[in-house]
């Protein structure tokens, strides 16, 4: 084996320059396949992270009006969500895992003491943090004792709380919301946020939705009137959808999906609307968007491994025409060798390794080749939705297996070609 690897590694050198254009299509097949996947993960990371800072898998219930009679009742009418419609998600729908009650009001005067701006205050409940993804950068979140005990307490968004406070640690700093005194306990990490409901988080105040219902309701709104109801399924809700998705008939926005219609059927029930009504409480599930995100990005990234291996493809097949040409080339090598003893086994691996070779070495350059050249683009500011080059093992495995397939494909026919040359007739072959 010894011996064949450097005759392998003798006869390439001795055709530079054809040994150096046949790898280059080997090499560039591996690259794209290496970039063009690892774009493909870029993107779907990016995607992923932008849609878990809206809060990833959770429902957003609107207050809505009625476009059936219902009940002996007329259409138009509005329905009112309240802090009761929460407790009733929350207890009566096995498809709901978390549920947090909603107030916003965007007129909020807001002060410290140095700066003062009109902000949108929010008061939620402590499972909403978690579900809407408002990680903290210092300080602590609010918790259920602020909200059994009414506190006056605040976590503000990084862009407001730095319009209020400049580059100062506010973290125990006292703001006033319509000139009622809140104590800030924690600021939220800036995000990279490019979808909401309501403005985005970096500029707005959070407050326990006690606090919130005593100081701040909605203005002219019945007693306990809520903005929206936030909702987070159950996994198993979110597991159903690609198969709810793949059976539809009809398009999209024509499917009822799941958790809307448990939605609608409990409050219904409580507002006296039909639960197939969907203008009555508009619901919107991001669960479907990052599903639909998930298969887009899946959809690319399958044409670019499909691209990638198609020139892989074309580079294997130029190894095996420059290796044909090899065996037409050395025929009367291959006579002499057969006449003064070499088996036919011998000649097959002979030509079969140097095929071989010549495709793994190039696939091996060309891997170096893209690993750098993902590295170098990773250094350079990245857009929103792309987290950059990544190389994930699933991908660098499958360029790998490929190569060595296309390298075995591509090596054993023209080696057989070379091992079946009769002796006689290699002898007498002249070019």
């Amino acid at each position: 084996m010894r011996e064949a690897l450097v005759q392998s590694l003798q006869n390439l050198r001795a055709n530079k320059l054809r040994s150096f254009l046949t790898m280059f299509g080997i090499l560039w097949g591996v690259i794209s396949i290496v970039i063009l996947s690892a774009t493909g993960e870029g993107f779907q990371l990016g995607n992923q992270h932008v849609l878990e800072q809206l809060g990833e898998n959770i429902a957003i219930v609107f207050p809505g009006r009625t476009s059936m009679q219902a009940g002996g009742q007329r259409a138009g009418r509005r329905v009112i969500l309240t802090a009761g419609d929460a407790r009733a998600l929350a207890t009566q729908s096995p498809m709901v895992a978390v549920v947090s009650p909603e107030i916003e009001r965007d007129d909020v005067s807001v002060k410290s003491r140095y700066n003062s701006a009109s902000a949108s205050v929010q008061g939620v409940e402590p499972a909403y943090q978690q579900i809407r993804t408002l990680d903290l950068e210092y300080g602590r979140p609010l918790n259920w004792q602020d909200e059994q005990q009414v506190h006056r307490v605040a976590i503000i968004g990084a862009d407001m709380l730095e319009q209020l406070f400049g580059r100062r640690n506010a973290l125990g700093q006292t703001i006033s919301l319509n000139g009622i005194p809140y104590t800030v306990v924690g600021k939220i990490r800036k995000k990279d946020q490019d979808s909401n409901y309501s403005g985005p988080d970096n500029r707005k105040i959070f407050v326990p939705f006690s606090a919130m219902e005593q100081d701040l309701p909605i203005p002219d709104g019945q007693p306990g009137q809520l903005s929206d109801i936030i909702v987070a399924p159950k996994p198993w809700v979110v597991a159903e959808l690609p198969k709810i998705l793949a059976a539809r008939t009809g398009s999209i926005e024509e499917v009822d999906w799941p958790l809307a219609r448990e939605i609608r059927h409990v409050l219904a029930r409580r507002h006296g609307f039909n639960p197939d009504d969907k203008d009555a409480v508009p619901v919107w599930d991001t669960s479907l968007e990052t599903l639909l995100f998930a298969r887009m990005i899946d959809n690319m990234r399958q044409f670019f491994m499909i691209v990638g291996f198609i020139t892989l493809a074309l580079g294997g097949i130029g190894v095996m025409n420059i290796m044909l040409v090899a065996v037409k080339e050395r025929t009367r090598e291959i006579g002499v060798r057969k006449a003064l003893g070499a088996t036919t086994w011998a000649v097959e691996r002979q030509f079969f390794l140097e095929g071989f070779f010549l495709t793994m070495l190039s696939g091996g350059i060309g891997m170096g080749v893209a690993l750098l050249i993902c590295h170098l683009i990773n250094l350079l500011p990245m857009p929103e939705r792309f987290a950059g080059m990544i190389v994930s093992w699933q991908s660098g495995a499958m360029a790998v297996g490929t190569l060595a397939l296309i390298g075995v494909v591509t090596a054993t026919y023209p080696a057989r070609r070379a091992a079946q040359l009769p002796p006689v007739e290699a002898l007498r072959f002249e070019m």
